[in-house]
């Protein structure tokens, strides 16, 4: 299904799932699903066969959209490196269509995102990132690296005290979660504002724009969207560092804005996610102890990472290996399938950090719109992976990160974990609350 393609890791009998080899013949990958081929010519029909899926070749999203999906690595790093043929016009389109009810909330709080960062394809774009990248220029993130480490040796040592005490921990709470949020305010000026209503905001977003949703749950999401954004607006009008060097550029509000609500959405959100994510591959997969910081990081960006798939959308006719497609064509950028794909990488579906390919994943994208803020991520990865790697070889994993339904972002939840004598868990608990956790059937 669309909404949860972050499920294609192997692990089981590779006789249990069957991949495409981007000629449209089957293979046998290891899970127990099949997925469509490269560029999209077959076509998952529920029951776990798979059917042609016509002359169009596109899958359907199940809430009223279709896209043709892309996942080979090559195709994948082509359409990211082409924004003039593959635009980025459509990243920031809603998955499931706005009913005029969460509209009207949106408009009563002014909410308008122009083209800023990753939805901008105009000759704006690159002025734009060139202010932000200033600001996260590699010396200065460099430089935060000392205090960073500091702070996650501080909680580590709580978590350690914790469970020497017998108690369990959430690891994406005690140590994931603010983490990136802080280190990026100490970079950029960023809005006064509690860090669990900057939580709050980001998630919702992400949820708003990216999942398969009720309209009431519209509705309730527009509502926390709007109102931060009103605070996004404020700041975009006075506020410092980047704002005002925006303001400077001659950028207006809505604009200074539109790039606030990227970095604190696309940026240090889906980074907390990441280090969940990464703690979660620490503390389960065996991991040799000569293995490199870095490279362990790069491995884990390549299998976990948190930005599943990506959209563009086709500005003219074109062709995509030997697919045509027509002009407006929603494409859909699997990033994790182009992240294990064996023409790349040497053992697509095992860890193996230092394997050969493992660096050339495209969880950071490619490009003119490749993120602005990949050596902070990387950094920050580093540094928990420095500071929790000894502490997550000896203990109990008692509930894995668990994912809602969404197209494009892992979002996962509590990471649970106890002394290495605790019980573990059979299986990660799923939660029922609210709509955000049911499983989507239309897929």
């Amino acid at each position: 299904m669309l909404f949860r393609l972050w499920e294609s890791p192997a692990g089981e009998s590779p006789a249990a799932r069957l991949v495409p080899d981007g000629v449209a013949r089957l293979v046998p990958d290891g899970v127990g699903r099949l997925v469509p081929d490269g560029v999209g010519r077959l076509v998952p029909d529920g029951v776990g066969r798979l059917v042609p899926d016509g002359v169009g070749r596109l899958v359907p999203d199940g809430v009223g959209g279709e896209h043709l999906l892309v996942t080979r690595h090559a195709e994948v790093r082509a359409v990211l490196a082409d924004p003039d043929t593959y635009r980025p016009d459509n990243a920031l389109d809603a998955v499931t269509p706005m009913p005029a009810s969460a509209l009207r909330i949106l408009v009563r709080h002014g909410f308008r995102l122009p083209p800023t960062l990753a939805n901008n394809g105009g000759a704006s774009h690159p002025a734009i990132r060139a202010e932000v990248a200033e600001l996260l220029h590699p010396h200065s993130v460099a430089a935060q690296r000392p205090w960073l480490s500091s702070v996650v040796r501080r909680r580590v040592s709580g978590v350690s005290s914790d469970l020497a005490a017998g108690r369990s921990v959430d690891l994406h709470a005690a140590i994931a979660a603010d983490l990136p949020l802080l280190v990026l305010a100490r970079l950029v000026d960023l809005p006064e504002a509690e860090t669990a209503a900057v939580k709050t905001f980001a998630r919702a977003a992400l949820e708003l724009f990216w999942a398969p949703l009720s309209a009431d749950r519209q509705n309730h999401l527009a509502t926390v969207v709007g109102e931060f954004h009103t605070t996004l607006r404020d700041f975009a009008a006075h506020g410092d560092g980047l704002a005002a060097r925006l303001r400077a550029a001659g950028h207006g509000p809505d604009v200074v804005a539109g790039a606030l609500f990227f970095l604190l959405v696309a940026g240090q959100e889906t980074t907390s996610q990441f280090l969940t994510l990464l703690m979660h591959r620490l503390a389960t997969t065996p991991i040799p102890p000569d293995a490199r910081t870095a490279d362990i990081v790069e491995e884990s960006l390549r299998l976990d990472t948190p930005i599943v798939t990506w959209r563009r959308v086709a500005a003219r006719d074109t062709t995509l290996g030997d697919v045509r497609i027509p002009a407006g064509t929603s494409l859909l950028l699997w990033l994790t399938a182009a992240g294990r794909d064996p023409a790349v990488v040497a053992a697509p579906d095992d860890f193996r950090p230092g394997q050969p390919g493992s660096r050339r994943h495209l969880a950071f994208g490619a490009g003119a719109h490749r993120c602005v803020g990949a050596s902070l991520a990387r950094m920050e990865a580093e540094v928990v992976t420095e500071e929790t790697r000894s502490l997550l070889r000896s203990v109990t994993v008692l509930r894995a990160p668990w994912s809602p339904d969404n197209l494009t972002f892992r979002m996962p939840d509590a990471f649970v974990i106890g002394p290495q004598n605790g019980v573990p868990e059979a299986e990660a608990v799923r939660p029922q609350i609210g709509h955000r956790h049911r499983r989507h059937a239309g897929l």
